[in-house]
């Protein structure tokens, strides 16, 4: 809820992010969706060297930061990091000075500039997170694969 109770407005973001190589060139792709309008966003990108992981954050940072206003969004992804860093890690991350346990010490957070980045990006709306499993069909999550993989196969031919 806003500060005067109106009911935030309601998004779907379906993500996903693709690498050639891991690393190697990557791509990500979203699908931004206002159930209420039928109004459908979609965007791509592509890094040269990078990692999967990074691209299905790099998924969900892009499709959140193109909201305005904060909103009630219902994000879809096929990555079970950015599921389980979103609900179980972050919070122990932030409360470490985003270090993680590695056997019996501590060592930064991987990607920790992205997950900063997200969780800026979570403080100004309300996220649930939604785990579908990928290349199984979900048209939205198909949609946002083949943009993700079209992104890096553009870059890497340029």
């Amino acid at each position: 809820m806003t500060n005067d109770d109106k009911p935030l407005p309601r998004v779907e973001l379906y993500t996903d992010g693709a690498c050639s190589g891991n690393p190697g060139p990557g791509g990500w792709g979203y699908v931004l969706r206002h159930p209420g309008t039928g109004k459908e966003v979609e965007a791509s990108g592509a890094e040269a060297a990078t990692t999967n992981n990074r691209m299905e954050l790099q998924a969900v940072i892009e499709g959140l930061r193109v909201l305005k206003k904060p909103a009630h969004v219902e994000l879809w992804s096929d990555s079970q990091y950015v599921g389980k860093g979103v609900s179980e890690w972050m919070k122990g991350w932030k409360r470490n000075g985003w270090m993680r346990k590695a056997g019996n010490k501590m060592e930064p957070v991987k990607n920790v500039e992205q997950w900063k980045e997200l969780d800026g990006l979570l403080e100004r709306h309300e996220v649930s997170f939604h785990w579908i499993r990928g290349h199984n069909g979900h048209p939205e999550n198909e949609r946002c694969d083949q943009m993700a993989v079209e992104a890096y196969r553009r870059l890497a031919a340029s």
